[in-house]
């Protein structure tokens, strides 16, 4: 590897370890090739994020994404040389010559940060599913161009089915946590019909619930359904290697543990961000890198049960 190419990695890896500690956290557990290319991928994603969830007027942000598109053009048509002075494009470009990446789920993530930028609003669960496949689905189906498939994994023509649902859990889970934050920013995910459906229509801009609401209902009703969608994206585990398995099992696992903080005491979430500490990650990650994750799934799902 060339030194220009090593410095951008190093740039994305920075990035990632100060910007996103869970899936820092997860991507330890992969060897150095496959760690550096998720790395470049959540920098330029991180880039996108940022630009959506910065204070820009909207057609200045919609500007800049359109902007980003252009250089994933860029990478896309191998138009980005080594001495580029954009580190990140630097990084995914050699990431994409590397491991056979679907660039087009960049796009849609610019296109999902785009929703964003122009104020959607979400009417039901299908409407929703539309964003968050673009905006975690999308990443989902990335990182399995960089993980691969074992050869000779029975079912890997849904593996990408699969790392999509995990997507929209893990997106979803997101969105649960963070629903106090999101709606000082003026922004409401959970659908509309969910909202009227438990008497929070008002939305979440204080420490407790709507005045009526049914608002543990409305959490134990989502949380719910991100667990269905977890117990089916947990199908892709089988098929990976150990490596790549272990990381995805890290990763999940915290945000499944995120779940049952939750569901024990949904008022948290409007009282502020809901975290795992430090030891309880680290118990994750040498469940996932034993391979206890995968097998049990394994078994689960040799009987029909998953």
């Amino acid at each position: 590897m060339s030194a220009p190419v090593q410095a951008a990695y190093s740039y994305c890896e920075a990035v990632t370890g100060q910007q996103a500690r869970n899936f820092a956290y997860g991507i330890r557990l992969l060897p150095a090739e496959k760690r550096q290319a998720m790395s470049a991928l959540y920098a330029f994603s991180r880039r996108v994020d940022d630009i959506g969830d910065g204070e820009l007027a909207p057609e200045t942000k919609r500007v800049r994404l359109e902007t980003t598109r252009t250089l994933l053009d860029r990478v896309r048509t191998g138009a980005v040389d080594e001495d580029d002075t954009d580190p990140v494009a630097v990084a995914l470009a050699d990431a994409a010559r590397r491991f056979p990446l679907p660039l087009e789920g960049l796009d849609e993530l610019i296109d999902g940060v785009l929703m964003d930028v122009h104020g959607a609003a979400y009417e039901t669960w299908d409407d929703l599913k539309v964003y968050c496949r673009c905006v975690a689905g999308a990443i989902g189906r990335l990182s399995l161009g960089v993980f691969g498939t074992e050869p000779g994994a029975p079912g890997t023509e849904r593996a990408a089915e699969y790392a999509d649902t995990l997507g929209l859990a893990l997106q979803l889970t997101n969105i649960l946590r963070d629903v106090r934050e999101d709606a000082g920013n003026g922004r409401t995910y959970l659908p509309a019909d969910d909202l009227a459906k438990f008497g929070c229509s008002a939305g979440f801009h204080r420490a407790t619930p709507p005045p009526g609401s049914d608002f543990a209902g409305l959490v134990h009703f989502e949380v719910r359904r991100a667990r269905a969608l977890f117990a089916e994206g947990y199908r892709l585990l089988p098929m990976l290697d150990r490596r790549s398995g272990a990381c995805v099992a890290a990763m999940a696992g915290i945000y499944r543990r995120l779940l049952d903080r939750i569901e024990r005491d949904p008022e948290a979430v409007l009282r502020g961000r809901v975290s795992l500490p430090g030891h309880e990650k680290a118990y994750v990650a040498v469940r996932g890198l034993s391979g206890f994750d995968a097998r049990h799934i394994s078994r689960r799902t040799a009987r029909g049960r998953v």
